[in-house]
């Protein structure tokens, strides 16, 4: 049996920036846009008129104040309110590949890793650009890596089940080195013209190196322990997928076709969820909430991670014990605690201990308790 451990990581952060007022004010022109074609089937009370949307409302349900995107005038277009990608061929890498290579080049660089060692890529993201050949696969080739690569799919918990994945075949020694890549385009799939949603996703990539710790070759964070939960709901959902034309109305633009959540129905369950997660994980390792140093959770919703912090420690955690990026970031689906980690855990010293945590649609939730050497 060999001890894994991480040994770079990398974040790609797209250069177009939206702000929530640039939001705001494409949203409102929308939605004045709908209520005004639509006033004789609202006074008559057959469909509700749309609220307009406001910073204040954006930032008080979320704590988000802009987000990071690949393509902004598409979404920022009344008339559109979704991303306007250009057609690419079979011939070049796909547009979730070209992300990643970029996080790729920084995790590995960062790790004194080169990309023909690695002999493991994982995918792990919420939604793949298409159904094969697998994402993973291409990133591979792209990268020029050897091994073999798969794509993996658990939403917002991807990336730490990616993480396990690879630490459990680094440690059982079928595999040497790896790469964990989360991709995530969650502009694709946000439903922009939704009040209750319509902030709360950005784009990014990360990648993430696992390695035995006897080769790494400088600090790394050593892997004690990795955990896994899922629990079946239908309050985070996405109904688009392969079969969409072969059902009677599947060619209909369907809300459903795009993330769709029950927020309070989510904040309710999920807390509770994390928090057990957490502290059996912890219990079940001999750690207790006093050795933790720092907390990477999934950035989705300050108050969400306000309440999982206290439930974890027992206390109001102190500054800089809990990091978010979602302020900057948005929600960036699986990459969100990675993106944390990654520009808040250089400051760590030897034998400090941390926890990287992700939780989203299934449910699900993922652990991974880390030491610094």
């Amino acid at each position: 049996m060999y001890q894994p451990a991480i040994t770079g990581t990398g974040v790609f952060t797209p250069e177009l920036v939206i702000t929530n007022a640039e939001l705001v004010e494409a949203f409102n022109a929308f939605a004045e846009k709908f209520n005004a074609e639509n006033a004789a089937a609202i006074a008559a009370g057959e469909i509700e008129a749309m609220e307009p949307s406001s910073t204040e409302f954006i930032y008080k349900a979320s704590g988000i104040e802009q987000r990071y995107v690949l393509e902004k005038e598409g979404i920022l277009d009344p008339n559109r309110m979704y991303p306007r990608f250009r057609q690419r061929s079979d011939d070049e890498p796909g547009i979730m590949t070209e992300i990643a290579m970029d996080a790729c080049d920084k995790a590995l660089k960062q790790a004194g890793v080169s990309a023909e060692e690695i002999d493991l890529v994982i995918c792990a993201a919420s939604n793949m650009e298409r159904a094969y050949p697998a994402i993973a696969v291409e990133i591979q080739k792209e990268i020029g890596a050897g091994g073999f690569a798969f794509d993996m799919n658990v939403a917002c918990s991807s990336a730490t089940f990616g993480i396990q994945a690879a630490a459990d075949m680094i440690r059982s020694g079928s595999v040497r080195k790896a790469i964990v890549v989360n991709p995530e385009i969650t502009s694709g799939h946000l439903e922009w013209r939704d009040r209750d949603c319509h902030f709360i996703f950005g784009d990014v990539c990360t990648a993430t190196v696992l390695e035995r710790a006897e080769d790494a070759r400088g600090a790394h964070w050593l892997i004690h322990s990795t955990r896994c939960a899922t629990q079946f709901s239908n309050n985070i959902r996405n109904n688009n997928g392969f079969l969409r034309r072969n059902r009677p109305d599947g060619m209909k633009d369907r809300r459903d076709m795009q993330f769709m959540q029950n927020g309070r129905k989510v904040f309710k369950e999920v807390v509770p969820m994390v928090s057990a997660h957490i502290a059996q994980h912890m219990a079940d390792e001999g750690w207790q909430a006093g050795d933790l140093k720092r907390m990477w959770l999934h950035q989705a919703n300050k108050t969400m991670n306000d309440f999982i912090g206290r439930k974890v420690l027992g206390r109001e955690p102190a500054p800089g014990e809990q990091p978010n990026i979602l302020q900057d970031y948005a929600n960036t689906s699986s990459a969100g605690s990675i993106i944390a980690f990654s520009k808040h855990s250089d400051d760590m010293h030897p034998g400090d201990k941390g926890l990287i945590c992700s939780f989203g649609a299934g449910y699900s939730v993922g652990s991974v308790l880390i030491e610094r050497v």
